[in-house]
């Protein structure tokens, strides 16, 4: 009879020493860095270049969302380092993010959604499309119209996008449009 009860209590034992602490999990699961690729014509129309996204850190203050393009001979054509805090800085401010939980999901759902198909404009300027005051370059812009080249836009806050494409004259990435 004892050697049960010793069997029973050690079995209790080794159930509650392996029952996983539920609130380490879902922090591993809620800091686990984004890292994403994805292969999308941008300057060349018939070559693939490569954009990634990485999202480092483990405090909202501290994480950095890396953003670069490569062109299809591995060579980086874009880097933008932005820093956590400045985009929770210029966010919304009706949206909640007074804790730190929630300002690392906010970051982890912007860097998710940073591929998103509505980023990617093909092309980057119709040909109808006339610049306007949020044009940085005109030149660049009129460019794009012609060379029917596709760009792409990312967001630094809640009214501050990025739109950026391949200028063939200048054989580099550029702004082209920014706004809200």
């Amino acid at each position: 009879m004892r050697n049960i009860s010793f069997v029973v209590a050690f079995c209790l034992f080794v159930l509650v020493a392996c029952k996983p602490n539920s609130k380490k999990e879902a922090d591993a699961i809620e800091f686990k860095n984004v890292n994403q690729r994805i292969a999308k014509s941008f300057s060349d129309l018939k070559r693939l270049d490569t954009f990634k996204i990485e999202l480092t850190g483990r405090k909202p203050e501290e994480m950095v969302l890396n953003f670069t393009i490569k062109n299809a001979e591995g060579k980086e054509i874009y880097n933008a380092k932005i820093k956590g805090a400045e985009l929770l800085s210029n966010t919304d401010p009706n949206v909640d993010l007074s804790k730190e939980k929630d300002q690392v999901i906010f970051l982890k759902t912007i860097a998710d959604d940073f591929f998103s198909d509505d980023n990617f404009l093909e092309p980057a300027v119709m040909p109808e499309d006339k610049a306007d005051q949020y044009t940085p370059d005109k030149a660049l812009y009129e460019e794009l119209k012609k060379s029917g080249l596709n760009g792409f836009k990312y967001r630094l806050g809640k009214e501050n996008n990025i739109y950026i494409a391949w200028s063939e004259k200048e054989q580099k990435v550029k702004i082209y449009y920014n706004c809200c």
